[in-house]
């Protein structure tokens, strides 16, 4: 599969998307925001910078200052893919950010989300 398109997509575009989609469901901006420091390490002034930046998620994984260690915690299916079992590296980060993100919205609670 080429993935090339993904790659490319700005994260300050997709960003906005889970934030509604976190919305929506009652959840909140400040929730996204932690799970995104949670999985790719990034401070808040970090993350402000990637999405001023405009910053494409292939450089967004690829200057992440730390992959959460429990990353390898994360399994289930999204967009109808095994996300434990997704070979492209960058590919899988994105899909583990989907997957937390939609657990979000699902009303989940934030300690089994961050795999505490």
């Amino acid at each position: 599969m080429d993935n090339t398109r993904v790659y490319r997509m700005s994260f300050a575009g997709v960003y906005p998307l889970y934030i509604n989609k976190a919305e929506r469901k009652g959840r909140t901006k400040a929730e996204v925001d932690e799970i995104i420091t949670w999985l790719t390490g990034y401070d808040a002034q970090g993350l402000k910078q990637v999405i001023a930046n405009k910053t494409d998620f292939e450089t967004f994984f690829a200057e992440a200052p730390a992959l959460n260690p429990n990353v390898s915690k994360i399994t289930g299916v999204i967009c109808g893919y095994r996300v434990e079992e997704i070979e492209d590296p960058v590919m899988q980060k994105v899909r583990y950010l989907d997957k937390l993100i939609d657990e979000l919205a699902k009303g989940r609670a934030m300690e089994k989300i961050l795999r505490r």
